[in-house]
């Protein structure tokens, strides 16, 4: 298995997660809190918007399944790529958007894909993009929650990760990872 991670911003962390549990090659996901100015930041804290985190997703994939870049693809399905510090009904500097990256190489695939996206928005998109400073895990409460409590809320259409797998089926590198079909 090639293991890679990135952290992914969008909002609500619960969402994102969920969405990105449903792609082939995502091993694990772990919410929690990027970037703060606060060492090891509780909830209430980061929704004071004092601490400077953003809600966060540590997505830890294999690399030979679901590439950085169409990994991101995804992930630019689940956000209005376009809005500042806010993404459905959540509204603060915590719920905006963001990459942050551990590996050097993972900016430069990180910029190529934030210009291919410019491009098709005709316009430049307001997430932001950088190396991972710190990111601490968010209360046992936020971990799979939306897995745990099917009817919360959520901004992002989670139907939308079947028909994102099964319009990239190509992409992905199924039957050699013993993935097995795509309905599965």
């Amino acid at each position: 298995m090639n293991s890679r991670e990135i952290y992914l911003a969008g909002g609500c962390f619960w969402g994102t997660e969920a969405y990105l549990n449903r792609l082939p090659g995502v091993v694990d996901t772990e919410v929690g809190y990027a970037n703060s100015i606060t060492s090891d930041p509780t909830y209430e804290e980061v929704c004071s918007g004092e601490t400077g985190a953003a809600e966060a997703v540590l997505v830890r994939y294999d690399a030979d399944v679901i590439p950085l870049a169409l990994l991101l693809e995804a992930y630019f399905r689940t956000i209005d790529p376009l809005s500042v510090n806010r993404q459905g009904n959540d509204r603060g500097t915590q719920y905006r958007t963001g990459i942050y990256w551990t590996d050097p190489a993972d900016g430069t695939i990180v910029r190529s894909a934030l210009s291919a996206l410019a491009r098709t928005l005709g316009r430049t998109p307001r997430i932001e993009a950088a190396p991972l400073v710190n990111f601490f895990p968010a209360e046992a409460y936020h971990q799979d929650y939306l897995a745990r409590n099917p009817f919360g809320y959520c901004h992002v259409n989670l139907a939308d990760a079947r028909a994102f797998v099964a319009e990239h089926a190509r992409d992905f590198a199924l039957a050699e990872k013993g993935y097995g079909s795509l309905d599965t």
